[in-house]
């Protein structure tokens, strides 16, 4: 087995956010579940909303994307595959991920829908709503994802979002097979509840089959998995499944279960929560940088509370700080 030439290859939606400041009487009066994701399935609504919103700022996004970028701000060596249309939202993604070191040659696609985009409203008390147009993103085909690329990341690291999707999904399913064949590790981020009460059981028969080594949940997500309101014994009881598995409790923390290893540590406390977008991805890339950088758990867990904290502390899903040089004050 050949070294591998980067620690995470990822594959997600390529997204761009365009975000925007709101109200809450904005979110009702559109019917809109206050802090939640919905899809938008019709260009032609996307644009609607997108008509109402007040100014936005377009950041490039996508959940797993943002794990990647807030990696490559740790100085780990990133890959990412995702599908882009050939139009200027997708020359401004391939752009932004491009700029930050991460490898990413997946063709733009020509013709059908164009690049994914996010319209994300964020209330005063730093709530974010995302309304997704999944475009071109979900038409990942098999052919982006070839063995060169999966076999050169230490660990494949997939996006429940794309799992919804069926051609992304089959993409997604030879990856796995790619990176077991490369004696690769594969992490699971399962994204939002809707995405497992749609694939819990496909979850499930990934899991019990040994292709995850690693899952990324929230408390919510862990509860829909499980089906049960009680955390703790959710976590208990899903953490008895998979190698490792690994809960954020958004302000109560986060903890982290491999075989006998258990270790918990609380959220970085800032002064004020301005955007909570992408806080979970980022805090993936955290913990990932520590276990690639063969940190300890609790250390592991730190990291990415802290570039958790980085993220809420200003709008938009990528770092703009020097998470560097920020997680090694922090370490001491």
């Amino acid at each position: 087995m050949t070294n591998p030439a980067y620690d995470v290859v990822a594959i997600g939606n390529a997204i761009v956010d365009i975000l925007s400041q709101s109200t809450d009487e904005f979110i009702a009066a559109e019917g809109m579940t206050k802090g939640s994701m919905a899809l938008i399935f019709d260009p032609a609504a996307a644009d609607d909303l997108y008509s109402r919103m007040g100014p936005g700022q377009e950041v490039s996004g996508g959940s797993a994307a943002n794990t990647i970028a807030g990696l490559a701000a740790l100085g780990q060596p990133t890959g990412f595959i995702g599908q882009i249309a050939d139009d200027q939202l997708g020359q401004v993604f391939a752009h932004d991920i491009k700029s930050l070191g991460v490898h990413f040659a997946t063709p733009p696609a020509t013709g059908g829908d164009p690049t994914a985009r996010c319209l994300i409203l964020i209330t005063p008390d730093g709530q974010r709503t995302m309304n997704t147009f999944l475009g071109a993103a979900q038409f990942l085909p098999e052919s982006a994802v070839d063995a060169e690329t999966i076999g050169a990341g230490a660990i494949l690291y997939l996006e429940g979002y794309l799992w919804n999707a069926e051609q992304s999904r089959d993409a997604m399913k030879r990856a796995i097979a790619m990176a077991r064949d490369a004696g690769r590790k594969v992490a699971l981020t399962l994204s939002d509840t809707f995405v497992v009460e749609g694939h819990r059981d496909e979850f499930f028969e990934l899991i019990d089959a040994g292709q995850i080594d690693l899952l990324f949940a929230n408390d919510n997500e862990v509860r829909a998995m499980m089906q049960t309101d009680d955390i703790a014994a959710a976590v208990k009881n899903l953490a008895a499944r998979v190698p490792t598995l690994v809960c954020t409790h958004g302000p109560h923390g986060a903890e982290a279960h491999h075989a006998d290893e258990h270790a918990r540590v609380p959220a970085e406390p800032i002064d004020h929560v301005v955007d909570t977008t992408g806080a979970g991805d980022l805090f993936a890339a955290g913990f990932l940088a520590g276990q690639a950088q063969g940190r300890d758990l609790e250390t592991s867990l730190r990291m990415g509370a802290i570039c958790a904290a980085e993220c809420i502390s200003h709008v938009g899903p990528r770092p703009l700080a020097d998470l560097k040089k920020l997680v090694a004050s922090k370490l001491g």
